[in-house]
């Protein structure tokens, strides 16, 4: 943001990008990468919310597009770890809302909705919830009784 700055030698500005361009400071492949795998890798996303922090960004769409190329196609597999770990804040709901809950998050976080519902469904089956069966705590074995 120097150039355009009042005040600033608009020539001085011009070398000083010039020099960060040539020592790679200011290099939109590297930092769309760097982007997309972060958002990956750290924070879960999907490709389409990974898209949308390029655009966000500011990033040219080749580069983004490319940045996206190299990303793992993994999104099963992380929509499904990412699914398992949310399972705990569906305990005690029914197994459709419960469903409901895991593929909304699962969307938000930018995978698709057939991803998103496949993961959720997993998850769910692992946990030894169905359609026929609520998602509930298991019993810890203490009985309470009315008193007579």
């Amino acid at each position: 943001m120097v150039r355009g700055t009042e005040g600033a030698d608009d020539v001085l500005a011009e070398e000083i990008v010039d020099h960060f361009v040539d020592l790679g400071y200011l290099d939109d492949t590297t930092f769309a990468e760097q982007l997309a795998m972060s958002a990956v890798e750290k924070r879960g996303e999907g490709r389409r919310a990974v898209a949308e922090t390029l655009r966000k960004r500011g990033i040219p769409r080749d580069v983004a597009e490319a940045a996206l190329a190299a990303l793992p196609d993994d999104d099963a597999e992380r929509a499904l770890e990412f699914a398992r770990s949310k399972l705990r804040a569906v305990e005690g709901v029914e197994y459709e809302a419960a469903l409901r809950r895991l593929a909304g998050q699962l969307g938000r976080r930018g995978y698709p909705s057939s991803v998103a519902l496949t993961a959720a469904r997993s998850a769910l089956a692992e946990a030894g919830v169905g359609r026929s069966r609520p998602f509930a705590r298991p019993s810890s074995g203490v009985r309470f009784t009315p008193d007579e």
